[in-house]
């Protein structure tokens, strides 16, 4: 079923609902209004002729019966006698309405009690009960139950006419309303039969269809800059591998050669395979960890972060000794929602570029408390108009080029730092004279 037909059907459910309850509640309405009209009668008749004297009182569709407890009619047009009125003349109940079928007829009736020793009209004498009596008031109401049953017929064909004229009104109404959401589909599936990214189609007005095409454009320009993003990181990646490749293949093709290379030169050369080895292996996997993106896969879970930096740093000065580098590290409670793996390699990649800019016997301040991380060196720092680039992929200093790395490490910690809801910052340091990383990460509570 398409989507112009459930709006139709939907529509025709909805004005036929409309109308079924509106037909049920003019009916109501009417009965009502006949019935009470009715009993307005009926009582007027028992205020103001309590007996009636003449038998022409009692014709012309009304009637009156005086009914004993024993069942015995004293006067009346000789109408059925049920148990109802029975029931008011023995117990002398209050006053009902009833309604009864005789014969062909309906009448509506309204039944008095009538207590013992009541006098009442009989000939030219006044004659006095000896028993309780209900008294009866009816009127034939057959001529007001057709009525009604007419009206009732009439409102049932109104709502199968309306039910109709609703169909076919919703179907052309859909047809219409619906025109613009089709012109709006047909843009999107030329758009991705040409595969044509950089296409938009016109924001249109303030309404919902607008907002619909303002959203799909939104969508195209995050997927266009996603695409950007990855052709520009293979080509990245492509440019990065290129170089420890060729040295690679370079020092196999010399290796072939070993009959001119005596063992120091074979034992250098095999040095630097395993040094562009080394190389590889950390440009793929500092490629994969970026590849992973924000959506890791890894649970979120609370964290104390001062003992995960602890760690990181308890690693770090291992390679720190190698260059007489020391590390100092104060750390405060503090408790994080955070990716465990994740976060340790970025704390690790912010050490790491510490000590491979810290010059030999230098030192490295590391500081976390309130859930703000500082790493600090003594190196060389890091320039003004470099500082707003050092984050991007592959991006290397050009003081730093000729220092073993991939170039993706800081922008790692940026992606696991954004990923936390945190921000990050460098700015020199004012006591070691060096960089000065500065990492805040959104705390759940002091920890203990």
């Amino acid at each position: 079923m398409s989507f112009r037909v459930r709006v139709a059907v939907a529509t025709a459910v909805a004005v036929s609902i409309a109308i079924a309850v509106a037909s049920g509640a003019a009916l109501l309405v009417s009965r009502h209004a006949v019935m009470q009209a009715v009993d307005e009668s009926l009582i007027h008749s028992a205020t103001q002729h309590p007996f009636y004297g003449n038998e022409e009182d009692r014709v012309q569709g009304a009637g009156f019966e005086l009914v004993l407890a024993d069942g015995t009619v004293l006067s009346g047009r000789g109408f059925p006698v049920d148990n109802a009125v029975l029931d008011v003349a023995r117990e002398q109940s209050g006053s009902r309405f009833i309604t009864v079928e005789a014969g062909s007829a309906t009448l509506r009736e309204l039944v008095v009690p009538v207590p013992v020793g009541t006098e009442f009209p009989c000939g030219v004498t006044e004659c006095q009960l000896t028993q309780n009596a209900a008294q009866v008031f009816m009127t034939d109401i057959t001529g007001q139950r057709h009525q009604l049953h007419v009206l009732a017929i009439s409102l049932l064909l109104l709502t199968v006419v309306g039910l109709l004229l609703a169909s076919g009104l919703g179907y052309v109404a859909a047809a219409r309303a619906l025109r613009p959401l089709e012109s709006v589909t047909t843009e999107i599936e030329e758009i991705a039969t040409e595969s044509d990214l950089s296409r938009r189609i016109a924001d249109g007005g303030p309404d919902e269809l607008g907002r619909l095409r303002r959203t799909f454009n939104k969508l195209m320009n995050s997927v266009d800059s996603s695409q950007k993003l990855q052709r520009q990181l293979v080509m990245d990646a492509s440019h990065e591998l290129r170089t420890p490749l060729t040295s690679l293949r370079t020092n196999a093709q010399v290796l072939a050669a070993g009959g001119r290379l005596d063992a120091s030169e074979r034992e250098q050369i095999l040095g630097d395979m395993i040094v562009q080895i080394n190389e590889l292996s950390s440009l793929i996997t500092d490629l994969g960890e970026l590849t992973r993106g924000e959506r890791s896969e890894e649970n979120v879970v609370s964290l104390r972060l001062d003992e995960l930096v602890d760690e990181a740093v308890s690693i770090a000065r291992t390679h720190a000794r190698t260059k007489g580098i020391t590390i100092d590290y104060v750390g405060e409670p503090t408790t994080a929602e955070l990716r465990h793996d994740r976060m340790v390699r970025a704390v690790t990649n912010l050490l790491s570029n510490a000590v491979k800019f810290t010059p030999v016997n230098g030192t490295i301040h590391v500081t976390c408390r309130e859930g703000v991380l500082t790493v600090s060196d003594s190196g060389p720092g890091i320039p003004e108009g470099e500082r707003q680039s050092i984050f991007d992929r592959f991006w290397r200093s050009p003081s730093a080029r000729a220092l073993p790395g991939s170039g993706l490490g800081l922008s790692i910690v940026a992606q696991v730092v954004r990923e936390a809801g945190g921000t990050i910052n460098v700015t020199d340091s004012a006591e070691l004279g060096g960089a000065s990383f500065v990492v805040t990460i959104p705390t759940t509570q002091e920890g203990s």
